[in-house]
């Protein structure tokens, strides 16, 4: 890392080149045309949704373990989005896919979604706040990093419109900015421990778009 390149920056370089091929994932390019499968959608929404709990503990303890009032209030404000606007869209979208709860509730954790789901809970348990934040600067980043190269206009199909604008409006960028300041910040303390956590999280998420094309195997 250079003496100009942001903390963060190096990270993404470091995780090369499974970050750009997530960002440009057939799933993101699908979602931009609007022909995301139906079954394709649904299994991804489904396995999506079941980081929802291990993601609040993540922020919770991202929250516990920031070093000012003022990061708190941050991480408090974006839990609220995620527990409401978030888990609305998810309960919005399952219906709309004529996804019933008895799928949502049967349908087995792919190896991506265990992995996601064990390695919130493991950076939540470390107590580092740059655990916390590496995991979290993936998780929203570099959701962030393509949905603002969606072109205009957007999908008519609120299912894949509404997916890209949760992960790129202004509110969303802010919290971004502001994952990616604190890393920044306090990653170099611990650069091993947010270089671990970060390509970890980077390799679960190209797997992730990867598992929901199984369904059409």
């Amino acid at each position: 890392m250079t003496m100009s390149e942001r903390f963060t920056d190096s990270l993404r370089q470091a995780s090369e080149p499974s970050w750009s091929r997530a960002t440009g994932h057939r799933l993101v390019t699908q979602l931009f045309d609007g022909s995301v499968p139906d079954k394709v959608m649904a299994s991804y929404l489904i396995q999506d949704h079941r980081f929802l709990d291990s993601f609040l503990i993540l922020l919770g303890a991202a929250m516990a373990s920031a070093d000012s009032f003022e990061a708190r209030i941050r991480f408090g404000q974006f839990t609220g989005m995620v527990s409401g606007e978030e888990n609305t869209y998810f309960l919005r979208s399952f219906e709309a896919l004529g996804v019933s709860e008895r799928e949502r509730r049967d349908a087995p954790d792919t190896e991506p979604t265990a992995g996601f789901k064990a390695i919130m809970r493991e950076a939540a348990a470390t107590r580092s706040y740059v655990a916390a934040l590496a995991v979290l600067n993936v998780a929203e980043w570099l959701y962030l990093d393509w949905a603002m190269k969606a072109p205009q206009p957007l999908p008519e199909n609120f299912v894949h419109a509404e997916w890209i604008t949760l992960h790129d409006n202004p509110d969303f960028r802010d919290f971004v900015a502001f994952l990616r300041a604190e890393l920044d910040r306090v990653g170099p303390s611990e650069a091993e421990v947010a270089r671990d956590f970060f390509l970890r999280a980077v390799a679960l998420e190209l797997a992730f778009f990867d598992a929901a094309y199984e369904v059409e195997a």
